[in-house]
């Protein structure tokens, strides 16, 4: 048996808060210029990092955070940031150029910024950390891992969709989606560094 009510709430505030769907044209635009088969390498990646993070800040986040006297907002602050640069690469055009070591770049590409804080960003990782403070007994621990592998499911899913959309829309339908992915992380990690600079405040 599993704490139904917890899985529903871990479910659904983490599917809208890491929104798989929204997930398809961010990856279509990072991952333009790989095969088939380098973007479903990708796919798995991102995927691996994402569950990666959530899971190890969910039994030691906030152990890592207090010995390292980083605030949840600093963190929230540095994916601002970093999400800021890959949104200006993209409206600019400059993720265009050629790719020298498919593998390699791929594997950047799913790591940061796909797996994180793309995925598993600031707010999927305060919601977990929160979920597991609710965690009591046995059933409340099922109910949070399911809820966890489900949306990840769901976000695999949702980029292995993006290859089948890569394919109706072509190259230059790909670089249209990629100009309007790239205005997209601008307003996100727009909004990350606005409810970072909030949470300082409060905090003075």
């Amino acid at each position: 048996m599993i704490d139904v009510q917890l899985f529903i709430s871990v479910f659904v505030t983490l599917f809208v808060i890491m929104d798989p769907p929204g997930t398809v044209p961010i990856f279509l635009a990072l991952t333009r210029s790989m095969t088939h088969a380098q973007r479903g390498r990708a796919a798995w990646q991102a995927l691996a990092v994402a569950f990666g993070v959530i899971v190890g800040f969910a039994l030691f986040g906030q152990q890592l955070l207090t010995y390292l006297h980083v605030s949840l907002p600093a963190l929230q602050a540095a994916g601002g940031l970093l999400l800021l640069l890959v949104a200006m690469q993209l409206l600019t055009g400059k993720d265009q150029g050629g790719v020298p070591d498919d593998v390699e770049v791929g594997g950047n590409v799913a790591m940061v910024p796909l797996g994180t804080p793309l995925l598993a960003g600031p707010g999927a990782i305060v919601a977990t950390m929160v979920f597991v403070h609710q965690a009591s007994d046995v059933t409340q621990w099922v109910a949070l891992g399911l809820g966890i592998v489900l949306v990840h499911a769901c976000l695999y899913l949702a980029m292995r969709f993006a290859t089948a959309v890569h394919r109706v829309l072509g190259d230059s339908g790909t670089l249209l989606v990629s100009r309007i992915a790239g205005l997209l992380l601008a307003a996100i990690a727009a909004q990350m560094l606005a409810d970072a600079i909030l949470s300082f405040a409060r905090q003075v």
